[in-house]
């Protein structure tokens, strides 16, 4: 079996573990073990707001940026 993503709906998991992952896609995995559940991570969800609070910017990206060309000349 190679790797497959599924909706969290797709399956029947006790009703607890359900609501847990909700709209959730899954990834199962083969292992030595039986089989694994993953969840599967949506990277620009994950990075949204991780800057929040800190002293960088777009503006301060986009002049970062300008500075650099400058350079490459």
């Amino acid at each position: 079996m190679g790797n497959v993503v599924v909706q969290s709906e797709k399956l029947n998991l006790p009703e607890e573990i359900a609501r847990k992952l909700k709209g959730k896609k899954l990834e199962l995995l083969e292992i030595k073990e039986g089989i694994l559940l993953k969840l599967v991570e949506d990277s620009i969800n994950a990075a949204r707001g991780f800057l929040k609070g800190s002293s960088f910017s777009s503006e301060r990206y986009m002049h970062l940026k300008k500075e650099e060309k400058g350079l490459e000349r």
